[in-house]
């Protein structure tokens, strides 16, 4: 099911398309083995000739200045096939974390280049224990501390550094700044650790509601890029239960696998439709509850991939174990689903 209005429509089966021709499994796991994590020249083409990292970006900085439907649009296009690409990290969260600063020196300077593609922004953010802390701390005269799981931050070409007292704009060539990509379960989502040594960073505009808004963009980016990869997983397995074969008949035929196949089909759409009262909303609490439900969705229905599958699906060579780690890693992308359960569980007056 889609609600797509005509333009999105039209957006969405260009970027279906480029990715059909250019992202399939074997790209994808080529681009997973390049040092930047990603395929640079498919980055170039969907910038270039669809313009997804302008889509949220005004006009006035050089960008389309769509909104979020066309972004989610694009995120569950690239969830879909698993694309690696700066589209979150930079396009979205880095991007939206200038806007929403209102420091528009600032916008002017570095979103040209990010909506045409040609560079990327990381936003440093959360410390080890998780997104609901800083990993670096503004001291008067320097910027010290390490920033974890910073989508692309070892590529990025500014820093953006987000702290419990401002919000700061470092040059990652600067002395004081050593970066690395570390190790992750979900092979196709890069993260980094960024240190900070006595960094002196250029102040931007900061708003102590600054965090809480750049989290509710973000949770809804995310949301529909689960809610692609799960509508896909799905597809490919009913595709495999109609050519696998137990005694004498395909596995699709049967009525207990039907059930099971229905009830993935179910939690596909009802996700679908969480993450589009959040596009409609843009509240933080439907942003949440998007994000708890499209997190908890695709980990069961990878995990019901897995089974009817059978054994190949946890070979190497297949695709449904990389979107099992797709599951399980976007599930822990700012902040565990129960993170977000008490805040929501309070708004709800229980």
């Amino acid at each position: 099911m889609s609600i797509d209005t005509e333009d999105q429509a039209a957006l969405r089966a260009s970027v279906r398309d480029l990715l059909s021709k250019h992202s399939d499994s074997a790209a994808v796991r080529a681009a997973i083995t390049t040092e930047i994590g990603y395929d640079a020249a498919l980055w170039s083409k969907l910038c270039e000739q669809i313009g997804v990292a302008a889509l949220a970006i005004p006009e006035e900085f050089d960008g389309v200045g769509a909104g979020l439907g066309e972004v989610h649009v694009v995120q569950e296009e690239l969830g879909r096939t698993l694309t690696p690409s700066p589209m979150l990290g930079s396009a979205i969260l880095a991007a939206q974390a200038l806007l929403l600063s209102g420091d528009d020196d600032a916008c002017s300077r570095l979103l040209p280049g990010v909506a045409s593609g040609e560079s990327t922004l990381a936003l440093c953010w959360a410390g080890a224990a998780g997104w609901s802390t800083f990993g670096v701390e503004a001291t008067e005269d320097a910027l010290i501390g390490t920033a974890s799981y910073v989508l692309d931050g070892h590529i990025a070409d500014t820093l953006l550094v987000l702290t419990a007292d401002g919000f700061y704009e470092v040059d990652p060539a600067a002395e004081g700044v050593s970066r690395r990509r570390v190790p992750t379960m979900d092979p196709t989502r890069t993260l980094a650790e960024v240190t900070f040594s006595g960094v002196r960073g250029r102040p931007l505009e900061w708003s102590e509601d600054l965090v809480d808004r750049i989290r509710t963009v973000v949770l809804i980016a995310l949301s529909a890029e689960q809610v692609g990869a799960a509508a896909a997983i799905v597809e490919q397995t009913v595709e495999y239960t109609k050519s696998r074969k137990q005694f004498g008949r395909a596995i699709g035929s049967f009525q207990a696998l039907k059930h099971r196949m229905a009830d993935m089909y179910t939690l596909v759409e009802t996700a679908r439709s969480m993450t589009y009262a959040a596009v409609a909303t843009q509240s933080a609490d439907d942003a949440a509850v998007a994000k708890v439900y499209c997190s908890e969705a695709l980990q069961q229905i990878t995990s019901e991939a897995v089974q009817l599958h059978g054994g190949i699906a946890i070979t190497w060579e297949h695709d449904a174990q990389l979107y099992f780690k797709r599951a399980h890693g976007s599930a822990q992308l700012f902040g565990q689903p129960s993170t977000y359960l008490p805040s929501l569980a309070q708004a709800a007056g229980l």
